[in-house]
C-alpha cells in the first residue's frame, strides 16, 4: 500500500473501485507483479498519482475539499497504451482480400493521399483521438502520413485533449506511388521542422518515421539515422519483417545485409527506443541485437491475422529481454480496442502453446508497452507520481459479460473474462491525468461512503 503523498493547494481527486496494476512483468516475478484492491482508493493530485489504498483507511486521511468519485463494481487500470497505429487509416479499416503489400497499394496509400488537405487531416485526426480514448487507450505511437499537415493535425488534437502521443511524419521516397513520395533531403528537412515544433511541448512527443526499408532510398535511411542521433531523445518507429514477400524484397535489396533487422542496424535506426512493428519474421541473432541495442517490438496480433502475415513468437522475444508492448495497427488491425487486441494475442499464442494469462495480457498494454516506448517512468501504472491516466472497465457492460463475471472465482478470472468478450462497452471512462476525457455513463461525484 502507497500512503498519500502530503497535500498542498493543489487539486486533491480521489477515485473509489477496485484496482488493479501491473508493479513488473509477472513473466518475471509471477503474481508478486500484481497489486489487487478489491476496494481500492486511488488518490491524485494535480493529475499525478499520489496515494493507493483500501478505501476505508484511505478515505478519513483525504485533505478537506477532496472531491471522491464512486466506480464501486467497476474495475480502474491504468491508461491502456498503443504502440503501434495509423492514424490516416482509420477510414479504411477493415478492407477485404488483401495481404500486405497488396494491400498497400490497394486500401492504405489511396487513403493517405487525402491527406494532402489540412482539413481532411484535422477532421480525421479528431476523430481518431476521440475513438482511442473512447476505448481506453490514453498513450499511443503513431503513424501520421508524408504529408506535414497530418502531423500537425494529429499532434493538435491530442494537446486539445491533454493526450500523451507520439508521432512523426512518415519518410518514404523509393518504391512507392509518386504523389506519395517525398525525397531524402525534404523529408527529413520536413521532419526536423516538425520534431522542433512538437517534440516535448507538452505530453507530445516525436517520432522519427521511415515507413519500412522497402519505401526509402538508403540516402533517406542514412539521413534518419542522422536525424536520430541528432535528437537522442526521440522515437524510431518503424516496421520489421510483417510479411514473407516484404523480407524477400529486402534480401534482394540489400544482399550485403545479415538480415532485414541489419538494414536498421546500418543506418542507425537500430537503438535505445526504436519501435518495430511486428517482429514476425525475425531469428535469434536479430532478437539478441534487438535487446543489445535497447529496440522494442510492437505485437500486432489483430492486423496480424487480418493480412495473413504470421504468428508472433512471444517467448523468443522474452527469452532475450526484449521490449514488447501491443499494438491495434489500425487500419491492419480491425479494432482501435486493446481489450479486442489482447483477446487476439491470447488466440496467436495459443497457436504456438504459449498461453497468455490475464496478467500478462494487461501487461502488454499497461507497464509493459510503457516499457517499450521507454515512458514508464511516466506512465504503465499507479506508483506515487505518475500521471493519473486510467479506465474504468465495467465488468457488466453487456448480459454476457455480466453473466460470466459474475461467476468468476477470483480477479485473475474475472479479467480473463473481461478481456476475451469485453469490447469500447466495456471502458465506462477514461481518465487523462484524473480529469475525464471520455465517460460512456455518469460517474458519481458525490462523496463515497465512508467519507
Amino acid at each position: 500500500m502507497t500512503p498519500p503523498a502530503a497535500t498542498g493547494a493543489g487539486r486533491v481527486a480521489a477515485f473509489r473501485g477496485s484496482v488493479l496494476h501491473c508493479l513488473d512483468d509477472p513473466a518475471a516475478a509471477g503474481d508478486a507483479a500484481i497489486e489487487y484492491l478489491d476496494d481500492g482508493l486511488l488518490v491524485c493530485e494535480d493529475g499525478h498519482v499520489t496515494g493507493l489504498g483500501p478505501a476505508p483507511e484511505l478515505l478519513a486521511r483525504l485533505p478537506g475539499g477532496a472531491q471522491v468519485t464512486d466506480h464501486r463494481g467497476k474495475l480502474i487500470v491504468p491508461g491502456l497504451v498503443d504502440c503501434h497505429v495509423h492514424f490516416p487509416q482509420v477510414d479504411m479499416i477493415a478492407s477485404y482480400g488483401e495481404q500486405l503489400l497488396e494491400w498497400l497499394e490497394k486500401y492504405a496509400f489511396p487513403a493517405e493521399r487525402r491527406f494532402d488537405d489540412p482539413a481532411h487531416a484535422a477532421d480525421t485526426a479528431a476523430f481518431f483521438v476521440d475513438e482511442l480514448l473512447r476505448n481506453g487507450t490514453t498513450t499511443a505511437l503513431v503513424f501520421a502520413t508524408v504529408h506535414p499537415a497530418s502531423v500537425d493535425a494529429i499532434f493538435s488534437a491530442a494537446e486539445r485533449r491533454g493526450m500523451r502521443l507520439v508521432a512523426g511524419k512518415v519518410l518514404m521516397d523509393h518504391a512507392c506511388p509518386e504523389d506519395l513520395r517525398d525525397g531524402a533531403d525534404a523529408g527529413i528537412g520536413e521532419s526536423r521542422e516538425l520534431l522542433r515544433r512538437w517534440h516535448g511541448r507538452g505530453r507530445l512527443g516525436y517520432a522519427v518515421t521511415p515507413r519500412f526499408a522497402v519505401t526509402s532510398s538508403e540516402r533517406q535511411l542514412q539521413a534518419a539515422g542522422q536525424l536520430a542521433q541528432e535528437f537522442p531523445d526521440v522515437h524510431v518507429h518503424t516496421h520489421l519483417a510483417e510479411n514473407r514477400a516484404e523480407v524477400e524484397r529486402i534480401g534482394e535489396r540489400f544482399p550485403e545485409c545479415r538480415s532485414y533487422l541489419d538494414v536498421y542496424e546500418r543506418f542507425g535506426l537500430l537503438r535505445r527506443k526504436s519501435v518495430f512493428a511486428h517482429c514476425l519474421h525475425i531469428d535469434d541473432k536479430d532478437r539478441a541485437a534487438l535487446a543489445r541495442h535497447g529496440g522494442a517490438i510492437a505485437f500486432c496480433p489483430s492486423s496480424n491475422l487480418f493480412l495473413g502475415s504470421g504468428l508472433f513468437d512471444l517467448a523468443a522475444a522474452e527469452a532475450h529481454g526484449v521490449r514488447v508492448g501491443a499494438g491495434s495497427d489500425v487500419g491492419g488491425g480491425t479494432s482501435l480496442n486493446m481489450l479486442a487486441t489482447l483477446a487476439d494475442g491470447y488466440k496467436v499464442l495459443q497457436l504456438h502453446g504459449q498461453p497468455l494469462s490475464a496478467w500478462r495480457a494487461l501487461y502488454l498494454a499497461t507497464l509493459g508497452a510503457a516499457r517499450a516506448l521507454y515512458l514508464d517512468d511516466r506512465i504503465g501504472n499507479f506508483e506515487s507520481g505518475r500521471e493519473a491516466d486510467f479506465v474504468v472497465l465495467d465488468p457488466a457492460a453487456t448480459p454476457l459479460l455480466a453473466r460470466r463475471t459474475a461467476r468468476a472465482a477470483d480477479i485473475a478470472e474475472r479479467l480473463f473474462a473481461l478481456l476475451m468478450l469485453a469490447d469500447d462497452r466495456a471502458v465506462a471512462a477514461t481518465y487523462l491525468m484524473a480529469r475525464p476525457a471520455s465517460v460512456r455513463t455518469a460517474a458519481a461525484g458525490a462523496p463515497a461512503a465512508g467519507r
